[in-house]
């Protein structure tokens, strides 16, 4: 080699800096879209918001990791909504990563590239790096979990093991459903004779994710486990025993999650799995993804499901499917399998604009984000209103609407009420925080859109002022309606 000749780029090396550049191209996209995108707070969005206000060990529904997450961008960038939002892109283009990684380790560093580079433009990525939720920092203990899984079993690998247990807890402080991937993990050391000599090194890694989870456990127990209570409630049927349509719906909402391509794949895949899933490293990535696939197509048939439900399967899935795909020489459907999720990604986001920039009004079905939008609007409008009563406390009856109110009117109202006098149950943080004996004799201004609640709660109180109407237009003729009314006297629930 000459004085002024480069060294060679290794494949390897090439490949990683593809992806790295790729995933970087992506997630700046999805930061310009928080800044620029004009969508207001989610409900569930500006509950975690209101969670991280006050950072704790536990919350009625949720571990408490989004809640830190939150509490660590908004006190850096602010409380805007991108700010709000910002780590669930970040978390995404990490993943991204590892998933590469994986894909290296376990094939090849080109395998890794289209993995990582369909992970990062899957449907349900994009979704999920447009809002905080739980799934982005589970997905990312999913994998990184994985990964150190894949290198733990490896000679030498006995260290890898600190990285699963410490990626597993964080994922359980994630969101439970990393218990799936713990599941996994036993299947398949219990499945495959030769990964038997590793259940030592599971039961350690075991271990301590449950000791980096216990303080949620400590938690649920000084609070009567709500949030396990509220999980179990969440995926029991409260209608019939078999719910033939509510799996249908569940199962095409999986071409939308991980593309329409990708998920067909996926289902060739399956119902091949002697030709397919016999090699190991097709093996392992089965058994990280269609257990909990599986899993959640049945508790869709006995009771029901969300879409997203099935995410994490996901991680192993895209590996599976690219490195399927690889191997039969199929890179050309591979590429058109991400250009068609990117198209379905930009036609969704893009739709609303686009209408607006036309000049035409877009029909709530066709915008997939119509349930971001109008909040704002409604937290202006009673903004004005709760001006005319100083003093005045915030009441509603519904947990979302009480949710962005309180983060949409201003002056904040923070001390605020959620209704819950008939049951007393607790339903949500607002029933389990709350004490409305503190607030007897005091004023507020209910905000409901459930016409059969108002009387019922009227009758609690010393005095009801004028009712005002208050209509947000989501598009299409469509619209939310709002009864607003000034209450005095608050007397106790009963």
């Amino acid at each position: 080699m000459t004085a002024t000749s480069k060294p060679a780029v290794s494949a390897g090396e090439r490949y990683w800096r593809w992806t790295l550049n790729l995933a970087l191209a992506v997630t700046l996209a999805r930061l310009l879209w928080l800044r620029f995108g004009n969508t207001d707070l989610y409900p569930d969005e500006a509950q975690y918001w209101l969670w991280s206000l006050h950072p704790a060990l536990g919350y009625y529904s949720k571990p408490p990791l989004v809640a830190w997450l939150i509490a660590l961008t908004t006190s850096v960038l602010g409380d805007g909504e991108a700010s709000i939002r910002l780590a669930a892109p970040l978390l995404h283009f990490a993943t991204s990563l590892v998933v590469y990684r994986i894909g290296a380790r376990l094939y090849d560093p080109r395998t890794g590239f289209w993995a990582a580079l369909a992970y990062v433009t899957l449907p349900g990525v994009s979704v999920s790096a447009a809002l905080i939720s739980t799934d982005a920092p589970l997905l990312l203990a999913w994998a990184a979990a994985l990964y150190a899984f894949i290198r733990a079993r490896e000679p030498g690998g006995r260290r890898w093991w600190i990285l699963v247990g410490g990626a597993a807890g964080l994922g359980l402080l994630a969101k439970f459903a990393m218990a799936y991937w713990l599941i996994s993990a036993a299947l398949y050391i219990a499945f495959f004779a030769g990964e038997r000599r590793h259940w030592k090194g599971y039961a350690g890694a075991l271990a301590l994710a449950l000791v980096i989870y216990a303080p949620n456990f400590l938690w649920n127990l000084g609070h009567g486990f709500v949030s396990y209570r509220h999980t179990e409630e969440n995926a029991v049927s409260h209608g019939p025993l078999l719910n033939p349509s509510h799996f249908a719906e569940f199962f095409f909402s999986q071409f939308g999650v991980f593309g329409p391509m990708f998920f067909a794949c996926l289902l060739v895949i399956v119902l091949r799995p002697r030709r397919d899933l016999t090699p190991a490293p097709n093996a392992l990535l089965a058994m990280f993804a269609l257990p909990t696939l599986g899993m959640m197509l049945a508790v869709s048939f006995l009771s029901h499901a969300q879409p997203n439900w099935a995410a994490p399967a996901y991680v192993s899935a895209i590996l599976l499917v690219a490195a399927w795909l690889l191997k039969q020489q199929r890179q050309a459907w591979l590429l058109a399998g991400i250009i068609l999720n990117v198209a379905v990604v930009v036609a969704g986001f893009g739709a609303a604009p686009a209408a607006r920039l036309l000049h035409l009004d877009l029909p709530v079905r066709y915008d997939p984000l119509h349930r971001l939008r109008g909040w704002r609007a409604l937290g202006a409008d009673v903004s004005q209103i709760m001006a005319l009563h100083p003093g005045a406390m915030l009441l509603s009856d519904d947990r979302e609407d009480l949710a962005d109110l309180t983060y949409y009117v201003t002056p904040r109202p923070f001390e605020a009420l959620k209704w819950n006098g008939e049951s007393g149950k607790i339903n949500d943080q607002f029933d389990l925080e709350a004490d409305s004996s503190r607030y007897i004799g005091r004023d507020f201004l209910l905000v409901s859109h459930h016409p059969e609640n108002i009387q019922r709660i009227v009758d609690r109180f010393g005095d009801a002022g004028p009712i005002d109407h208050i209509v947000i237009m989501l598009g299409g003729g469509e619209s939310r309606a709002y009864t607003v009314r000034y209450l005095q006297d608050f007397k106790g629930y009963r």
